[in-house]
């Protein structure tokens, strides 16, 4: 297989788009700014899904589902939510379609909806209609629930994965008695996307606040998590937000406290989405192909025999099946390739290109010799192991990829963070080595507009954790109260 990818260095984004398409990861449809996800890059995804998931219960949630359609009123209910999505709305005005006198099909003019539905953009405005039935005291919360679904956005200019009309993700939606609870469970789901995207994905983020300007519409707090690929600039991997009693009150859902009075719910709702898959690729891939981490990756080994005839192929396949029996006693998932429609050098360059963490071969020496041949693909080095060693060292091995990778995106962050004390050197630091760019900022919504107007970077968070130094604005000279994060972003 050859690969003939256009490499990072010559252009970035050709590469990504190239990389999507070769890897069979996902291909663009017959609906403009929608996208086909292909069985490997949904594997991809069911990886990501399943472990989220399994966090998601963990933590006490529960999943259910709700309408694709959203009637147009429901959204004026809640005047930031409405403007902060009304220029990215899907909306249905017709539910016939009919034959005209030619026998082409046209729209029925008489099957107008007396309300137009919006298709989904996000689900709160549904999803607090709904709670309004489900919520009459302080025993009926907290509510803890997440659907998986897809969402509309209509998008002008799409990439795969990273922006589409039409996308998959997950969206929590929570209610609760008190503000503190809200805000709790908030900041308890950023650090489980934190913590999955580290752990799982190997990608190192950034925790920290949107600013008033970046928050989600309706939000009282956006709580986000930022990561930086590998062209220097950020991708937001995944948001939080705080909706203290906005959509309660939008939507007059109450609850009887212990005291027997009347209170307007406390509301949080979160997500993450397939472009995660976007993140995953732009931060370890190289020019050879996909880059995977074993925690995700669909076959963290692939085994392929080297034969010349039906002996040499028995004689590879018998070491091989017994390996891989052993190997998934271990619980790896493996896959063994005796396909005779292709060559061995062909299969190396296929599982390269789609990132398998490990590539096990089998030849006629190797046979003789009770041994394999080893190669890792994130170093693409290669060795010889005896039989007996081999699961032990590819159990390892597992760790070590997965390690190596986070340590390798962190190397990469810390090279490209770097502090500003002037507008100048902001701009310069923009223009050369790009990356995340902590500088002081005096706090208004002005400063950051033009800022953002003049250079494309925008504040990515405000750290948790970050340089609470007070200072001066790198571009008005007011006072600052703390250093914030700034980068070019997806």
């Amino acid at each position: 297989m050859a690969k003939n990818l256009t490499t990072r260095a010559e252009d970035y984004s050709k590469w990504y788009n190239e990389l999507v398409i070769k890897a069979d990861l996902a291909e663009n449809s017959g609906v403009r700014g929608c996208m086909v996800i292909k069985p490997y890059g949904y594997a991809i995804w069911e990886r990501i899904q399943a472990e989220l998931d399994r966090m998601f219960k963990e933590t006490g949630h529960q999943n259910a589902y709700f309408p694709l359609f959203i009637p147009k009123s429901y959204f004026s209910k809640e005047a930031s939510h409405v403007d902060g999505f009304a220029k990215e709305c899907a909306v249905v005005t017709h539910y016939r379609l009919k034959n005209d006198e030619n026998g082409d099909i046209i729209v029925d003019p008489d099957a107008k909806l007396e309300e137009e539905l919006i298709v989904r953009p996000t689900s709160e405005t549904i999803i607090w209609d709904t709670y309004r039935k489900w919520i009459q005291s302080y025993r009926d919360l907290p509510i803890l629930v997440n659907q998986w679904a897809n969402v509309v956005r209509w998008e002008m200019r799409t990439r795969l994965f990273l922006r589409t009309a039409e996308f998959l993700w997950q969206e929590g939606h929570t209610a609760h008695a008190t503000k503190k609870e809200a805000i709790a469970e908030a900041e308890q789901m950023m650090n489980v996307y934190a913590e999955f995207v580290e752990n799982y994905m190997a990608i190192p983020v950034i925790k920290g606040l949107k600013t008033e300007t970046e928050r989600f519409a309706g939000a009282l707090e956006t709580y986000c998590i930022e990561a930086l690929m590998q062209d220097g600039k950020a991708l937001q991997a995944g948001t939080s937000h705080f909706l203290g009693q906005n959509f309660a009150k939008a939507f007059d859902v109450k609850f009887t406290d212990k005291d027997g009075k009347q209170e307007y719910v406390w509301a949080t709702s979160w997500g993450v989405s397939t472009r995660l898959m976007g993140a995953l690729i732009m931060t370890h891939s190289d020019d050879n192909g996909l880059v995977l981490p074993p925690n995700l990756a669909p076959d963290q080994v692939v085994i392929v025999p080297i034969y010349r005839n039906e002996e040499q192929l028995a004689a590879a396949s018998e070491v091989a099946k017994s390996l891989m029996a052993d190997l998934r006693s271990a619980g790896l998932r493996v896959k063994f390739d005796d396909r005779d429609t292709q060559k061995p050098g062909w299969k190396f360059n296929e599982y390269e290109l789609k990132g398998v963490p490990v590539r096990i071969a089998i030849g006629p020496k190797d046979v003789e010799n009770k041994t394999v041949e080893v190669a890792r693909r994130d170093t693409l080095t290669k060795e010889i192991v005896p039989n007996e060693d081999v699961v032990s060292k590819i159990v390892g091995l597992m760790t070590e990829i997965q390690s190596n990778l986070f340590d390798k995106a962190m190397a990469f962050r810390s090279e490209h963070t770097t502090e500003v004390h002037s507008y100048d050197e902001f701009k310069k630091v923009l223009d050369t080595t790009a990356g995340f760019v902590l500088a002081h900022w005096d706090g208004t919504p002005e400063t950051e507009e033009r800022v953002k107007n003049e250079t494309k970077a925008t504040i990515r968070c405000i750290p948790l954790d970050g340089d609470t130094t007070s200072g001066t604005c790198i571009f008005t000279g007011k006072p600052s109260p703390r250093k914030v994060l700034f980068a070019r972003a997806y």
